[in-house]
Formats: structure tokens, C-alpha cells, sequence
């Protein structure tokens, strides 16, 4: 016999339970993924608003990786600075020892020492490219090989780099310009070398030319060194700024990240709930349909 006067209520309940199980597979899935919704379009009025927020953090994120890139550049040239630095003033050290004593045994395997150092920095690389040669890279900035070499080699002869320095972006509307070229930190270095190279092989004592070339070259060593720090100076100084926009931006990557987080990802233990409500609406709309469908006009006839 027809179910006249229960089909109305069935179709009501399969209704019900199609809404039922469609929102459990939406709340399962948010379990899933940890994500309110499947696409921008699903968020609504925040759509745009995330969108946003996404285009700027990988802005964001795209200018600290080249605030980090350029921080390590600019560690490296303190690195080559400081060593120049430091085996100039070394070497500085021994020659005025010599002056005044008169002895100078081991000053001219010290100054030829200092001098590959020099050297050695100056020509300095990174991947292969070189640190000091500004836009010159097909070459090294510094050609003299010894130090016999520098005494027939002019300042502007022995370097090959120029005044293009490197500029980077590492924050919105900053732009950095750095890098450090090779004739900037040693061209006045380099006239005492010069100077050392010409006054002859330096033995156990010292003549009065070669203690005449000697403190002249240490005149020319104090002027390279107020260079160098000069140099060092400004380089750190932009190393800093860099490292403080670097910091920044980390800090901005992170308040975009909560931005986007409290607008798609779901909330784990909410849905942890709902999917033991949405469950339970679920069997008890099926307990119902199944008792819908078992009723019968003949049990009331």
C-alpha cells in the first residue's frame, strides 16, 4: 500500500540529511587541510583582503632575502677590510721597530708578506665574481703579483676597477647602494708599498736611504689606514641599516602571516566540535528517515 501521507516527510528528511552530510564533507575537509576554505572566492569579504595581504608578503619576503644576500656581501668586505687592516698596522709596527733600533732582520720577509696579504684581499671573490672590482668583473682589480712588481707599477697602472657600485632594494621604497672598490681602500696603501719596493732588499740593517724610504712609507701607511677605516666605517655603517630593514621586514612578514592565518586557517578544535555535532545531526537524521520509511497506513486501518 502507498505511503501517501509519509512521502512529503521523507523527501523533508533527505533534504536534511543532504545539508547534513554536505556540511560534515566541509568540516572534514577543513580538518584536513587546517584551512576555513578551499579558494579566495569561499572567504567572502576577506577575499580581497587576503589577496592582498599575500601579494605583499612575498614582496616582503622577496626584499629580505636580498637584504640577507647583500649582508653577507658586506660581511665579506669587512672581513678582506679588517684583514688589510691588520697586517698593514702589523707591518707598520715592524718598520717603526726598525727605524728605531736599526735592526730590521725579517722586515723584508714581513713586508713581502703584508703585501701578498694586500693583495690577496683586494682580489678577493665571491662565486667566482670579484668583491672590489666594481663593474670590471672580467678581471681582477689588482695586477701586481709581487712586491718587486710594484716598484715599476704606477697606482693607476697596478688597479683596474671603477666607481660602479652595487645598489639593492631591501625594503619598500629603500634602496641601498654599497660595495667597496679596490682602488677606494688601497691606492694610498699601495704608494707604500711603492715606496717599501724601491727602497731594495731590506736586510739585517738598514741604510740611511732605506731608513729615509722607511719613514716614508710609514707616513704612507698612516694615510692608507685612515682609508681603510674610513672605508670599513661606511661599510659598517650599511651594514647595519641593512641588517635593521632586514629586521623590520622579518617583523612586517610576520604580521602579514597572522593576517593571512586568522582569515583561512580554520580553527582546529572548533572544528574538532563541530564535526562531533555535525555527526551527530547526521545518525539522527537517518535514525528518523529510517523510521519515516517503516511506517504504514495498514498498522492504522
Amino acid at each position: 500500500m502507498s505511503r501517501v501521507a509519509t512521502i512529503p516527510l521523507q523527501r523533508t528528511m533527505a533534504s536534511a540529511i543532504s545539508i547534513a552530510q554536505e556540511k560534515l564533507a566541509v568540516t572534514q575537509k577543513q580538518l584536513s587541510t587546517g584551512k576555513k576554505a578551499t579558494d579566495f572566492a569561499s572567504l567572502g569579504t576577506e577575499a580581497v583582503r587576503n589577496l592582498s595581504a599575500h601579494s605583499l608578503l612575498e614582496q616582503q619576503k622577496a626584499q629580505t632575502s636580498v637584504a640577507k644576500r647583500v649582508t653577507t656581501t658586506m660581511s665579506l668586505y669587512q672581513g678582506h677590510i679588517e684583514g688589510i687592516q691588520t697586517t698593514t698596522t702589523d707591518l707598520r709596527q715592524q718598520i717603526m721597530t726598525a727605524i728605531g733600533t736599526g735592526q730590521s732582520s725579517g722586515l723584508q720577509e714581513a713586508i713581502e708578506s703584508s703585501f701578498a696579504q694586500f693583495r690577496a684581499s683586494l682580489n678577493a671573490s665571491e662565486g667566482g665574481t670579484p668583491l672590489f672590482a666594481g663593474s670590471q668583473t672580467d678581471q681582477t682589480p689588482f695586477s701586481p703579483t709581487t712586491l718587486a712588481d710594484a716598484a715599476a707599477t704606477t697606482a693607476d697602472q697596478a688597479f683596474h676597477d671603477d666607481n660602479v657600485l652595487s645598489s639593492a632594494r631591501v625594503g619598500d621604497g629603500v634602496d641601498v647602494t654599497y660595495g667597496v672598490n679596490a682602488s677606494a681602500i688601497g691606492k694610498k696603501m699601495y704608494e707604500a708599498f711603492r715606496t717599501l719596493a724601491q727602497a731594495g732588499q731590506i736586510g739585517s740593517t738598514i741604510t740611511d736611504a732605506q731608513k729615509t724610504a722607511l719613514q716614508q712609507a710609514v707616513a704612507q701607511l698612516n694615510g692608507g689606514l685612515n682609508d681603510v677605516n674610513a672605508v670599513n666605517a661606511d661599510n659598517g655603517r650599511k651594514q647595519n641599516q641593512v641588517e635593521d630593514l632586514s629586521t623590520r621586514g622579518e617583523q612586517r612578514s610576520l604580521l602579514l602571516q597572522k593576517v593571512i592565518e586568522d582569515n583561512e586557517d580554520a580553527d582546529l578544535g572548533q572544528v574538532a566540535v563541530d564535526l562531533s555535532q555535525q555527526k551527530t545531526v547526521l545518525e539522527a537524521s537517518y535514525s528518523v528517515f529510517s523510521q519515516l520509511s517503516s511506517l504504514s497506513l495498514v498498522k492504522y486501518l
